[in-house]
């Protein structure tokens, strides 16, 4: 199944902004909202096919990783292949730092003084909310995940870490490129080759999570999550040794993009496999090492498989554009980080508000409102919050050996993340 749409030159396109992976951007923090809201509802945890699809919504998830490490590494996977300068890591860790923390911070803020109760007044429980530390902490005052409001932070406290180690994974990636000669072809091989051993790492990591005895903690830190970054950082080298250089990686690239079609069913398919028992009980961390495996697996396989086309999409208008790129899916796109955030505080202030119980059903209304509120706060919080704190970065100076105009070819490659 192939859709091309399109007569261009199966070059990814890499410079500038892809509106396409806005739109996956939406897909993943909607069905992150849809698993919330249903588990909540109760309509997850039924038994049957429906709730089973709607208990494997965490998706979103390691989709969101895959998008990161694609984004982010892009920069470091240039300057081993093409020899543009490396990203300057100070200034790299501020634009995170803008990003994502003032938002964040906003809501920490909103849910610990509606909820945080007794623990409000505790230094040490903002501290560790604020520095997205509190998935340390192997003995926590709350249950679950986080306090209320903030359960779904745990993946956030990932991506910081992620963030925070990306330049040392970068220098070990590029040494052992380097080892490889000036060869464009042998060094990316072998960045791929240093990403496909980080992806087992995690595999690896995962067996001391469960021995010698179940460690739950170590569910929601970065190693176990890995696999799900590599396969951003393995697209992130494709692009820009397709730019570079024609031959089979640049046939291998279109193909992929114009097999969207394929993918995807292949995505939904192994999406259908793990709402099945195979990955285990409907609660994150609960389960067997088996039943994480086939869940790293099929997850990273899912990620992989959305996020793909759009990453090595080529030039000019595609069907793929299209169904992502429209002005409602980026729009949605942009604001996906707010409805991450918002998502719990707006939850249980509807609860509250229509006096609901847990488990009780009517999942449709609840989404309907809670997906709509969700939106409203979301969009204020992108254009009052979000988009200000992002242009601060200005204000950073860039050191001198820092990323700088690089090759004429390496200006092509440029991504804002």
């Amino acid at each position: 199944m192939t859709e091309t749409g399109s007569t261009s030159t199966g070059v990814p396109v890499v410079a500038g902004h892809q509106a396409s992976l806005d739109g996956i951007r939406a897909v993943a923090a909607f069905a992150v909202l849809i698993f919330h809201v249903a588990m909540e509802a109760g309509t997850a945890l039924e038994p049957g096919f429906l709730g089973g699809v709607l208990s494997r919504g965490e998706i979103g998830v390691p989709i969101f990783f895959t998008l990161s490490g694609l984004l982010l590494y892009r920069p470091w996977a240039a300057e081993v292949l093409i020899g543009d300068r490396a990203p300057d890591t100070g200034r790299y860790l501020w634009k995170r730092f803008f990003r994502i923390i003032p938002a964040y911070w906003l809501v920490v803020a909103v849910a610990l003084l509606l909820w945080g109760e007794a623990h409000r007044s505790d230094p040490w429980t903002w501290v560790q909310m604020l520095f997205l530390v509190h998935t340390y902490d192997t003995s926590p005052w709350w249950f679950g995940l986080g306090p209320k409001g903030l359960g779904q932070m745990w993946s956030l406290a990932v991506e910081l870490t992620f963030y925070l180690t990306l330049p040392l994974m970068a220098a070990a990636l590029r040494w052992f490129a380097l080892r490889g000669g000036p060869d464009l072809r042998a060094r990316a091989r072998r960045l791929l080759i240093g990403l496909a051993v980080f992806g087992g790492l995690s595999y690896v990591y995962t067996i001391f999570e469960y021995f010698p005895e179940y460690r739950p903690w170590m569910n929601v830190w970065l190693p176990r999550s890995w696999t799900f970054f590599v396969p951003g950082m393995a697209l992130a080298v494709l692009t820009v040794w397709a730019r570079a250089a024609d031959g089979p990686v640049r046939r291998l690239c279109a193909a992929l993009a114009a097999s969207w079609g394929t993918l995807w069913v292949i995505a939904g398919l192994a999406y259908l496999i793990a709402a099945t028992p195979v990955t285990g009980p409907r609660f994150v961390g609960l389960g067997g090492i088996w039943t994480a495996f086939y869940e790293q697996g099929l997850y990273t396989l899912i990620a992989f498989c959305l996020v793909a086309p759009a990453a090595l999409e080529p030039g000019g208008p595609t069907r793929l554009h299209a169904v992502l790129g429209g002005r409602l899916m980026s729009y949605l796109g942009r604001i996906s980080y707010g409805v991450f955030l918002w998502q719990f505080v707006v939850i249980y202030l509807w609860y509250d508000f229509t006096g609901q119980e847990p488990w009780t059903g009517n999942l449709i209304l609840n989404l309907a409102a809670v997906g709509a509120l969700t939106v409203a706060l979301a969009g204020l919080t992108y254009r009052y919050v979000e988009e200000p704190a992002r242009r601060l970065i200005r204000f950073i100076p860039q050191s001198a050996g820092g990323a700088g105009p690089g090759s004429p070819k390496a200006t092509a490659l440029r991504q804002n993340a």
